[in-house]
């Protein structure tokens, strides 16, 4: 099939839900490079929404996932399986979590973080079930994530929806502490807004709301499907502010492009589930466990997580050098490989994607002005300039 013919088909078939799809159909990829059915090469700097941390075809990952696959890709979790065991404590030896559960996505993971928060007050006696979370956030597209959502455009279309969440402004402290009530239960934040427009919390912020839950009793949870697993340059981004959650939930980079996503927590709040309060067929399966733990034993090698601070320094400092000779761009936000370019309301971020496009680099118009890069964590400086360079091209 051709790329109109693959289109036709889709048009007729697929539920409408995704708008402004690129005229792109790929075919296969190597290194940070995405192929389309005619050859033509892209430079990936969304890396599948910041899933393929290692780009495509890194030797170890797809080993391991290969190897898998010959010895069982999925069995129920009324069994155990290695995998899994390791993956666990993978993740407990280089966190400050004990406990955890594995999902398939980011949404599940964050549902089954907010049903732990009820369930630890619920076995307290406590009578509190809000949630309070930012605006600009974004926790997930089930109808609970959704409304824990800090966007309007995403909750209009759902109403009625389910009661127990506020929002409040997002780095501003004054106003999450007057929003707090006795029915308070969590305070759920990304240390780094994704989807919202890549905007880091402040460090103060996080302490003070550490502290603030510390003294009242409060869970506190971060939601790092985005920004976790070495995007910041750290394995997790709670690490870069020092501030440690009670819950973490996870997803995207974790599985390297198998669906994977996880919620851990410490053993104090952890420990108020009991069997069958949740569970799932498909999550942490073995190809999806082994998938985490080779991505895991990458991230953490020698040397890895360094040359992504390192990168991430280069690619600000060669973006702040372009918005010096551009009045309508404004600033350069985030950490690690998570970066934002915000362009002035003259420019529109969906048609400088466009023809970052034809020039073969993909990125996200993650706002109406404002550009979101995640590339794959093993990107090259040299692969950072060709960007920059064409984005420069552009801007001429």
């Amino acid at each position: 099939m051709n790329l109109e013919e693959i289109i036709e088909i889709d048009k007729e078939h697929f539920m409408p839900v995704y708008s402004g799809r690129y005229p792109l159909v790929v075919d296969h990829a190597e290194g940070v490079k995405i192929y389309d059915i005619d050859g033509k090469e892209y430079y990936d700097f969304l890396a599948g929404i910041g899933v393929n941390a290692l780009g495509y075809g890194h030797k170890k990952f797809v080993k391991a996932v290969k190897d898998q696959t010959d010895k069982i890709i999925h069995c129920s979790n009324l069994y155990y399986t290695e995998a899994q065991a390791e993956l666990e404590k993978k993740l407990a030896e280089n966190s400050c979590f004990n406990k955890m559960f594995f999902s398939n996505s980011g949404s599940e993971a964050n549902e089954g973080a907010i049903k732990l928060v009820r369930k630890y007050y619920k076995v307290k006696g406590e009578d509190r079930y809000e949630i309070i979370t930012a605006d600009r956030s974004f926790h997930g597209r089930t109808l609970t994530t959704v409304t824990a959502t800090g966007q309007e455009k995403y909750k209009k279309p759902f109403t009625p929806l389910p009661p127990g969440f506020k929002t409040v402004p997002y780095n501003n402290f004054k106003a999450l502490k007057e929003a707090i009530t006795e029915k308070t239960a969590a305070i759920m934040l990304e240390p780094i807004q994704g989807e919202g427009g890549i905007y880091p919390a402040d460090q103060e912020y996080l302490v003070e709301i550490r502290n603030l839950c510390n003294k009242m009793g409060i869970i506190l949870v971060f939601d790092e499907v985005q920004c976790g697993i070495g995007r910041t340059g750290s394995l997790f981004a709670y690490q870069e502010y020092s501030v440690e959650p009670d819950i973490i939930t996870l997803a995207k980079a974790l599985g390297g492009g198998i669906p994977i996503g996880a919620f851990l927590a410490k053993k104090e709040v952890a420990d108020t589930f009991s069997p069958g309060d949740h569970g799932t067929t498909f999550g942490g399966n073995p190809l999806a466990a082994r998938a985490a733990s080779t991505i895991l034993d990458i991230i953490l090698e020698d040397g890895f997580l360094e040359s992504v601070r390192e990168k991430g320094k280069y690619f600000q400092s060669i973006l702040q050098e372009l918005i010096k000779k551009h009045d309508d761009l404004i600033e350069v936000r985030g950490m690690g490989l998570m970066l934002a370019l915000q362009l002035s309301d003259k420019l529109s971020a969906k048609v400088i994607t466009m023809e970052l496009f034809e020039k073969g680099f993909l990125v996200n118009a993650v706002q109406e002005h404002a550009l979101r890069f995640l590339p794959p964590l093993v990107i090259g400086k040299e692969d950072i300039d060709k960007l920059v360079g064409a984005l420069e091209e552009i801007l001429k």
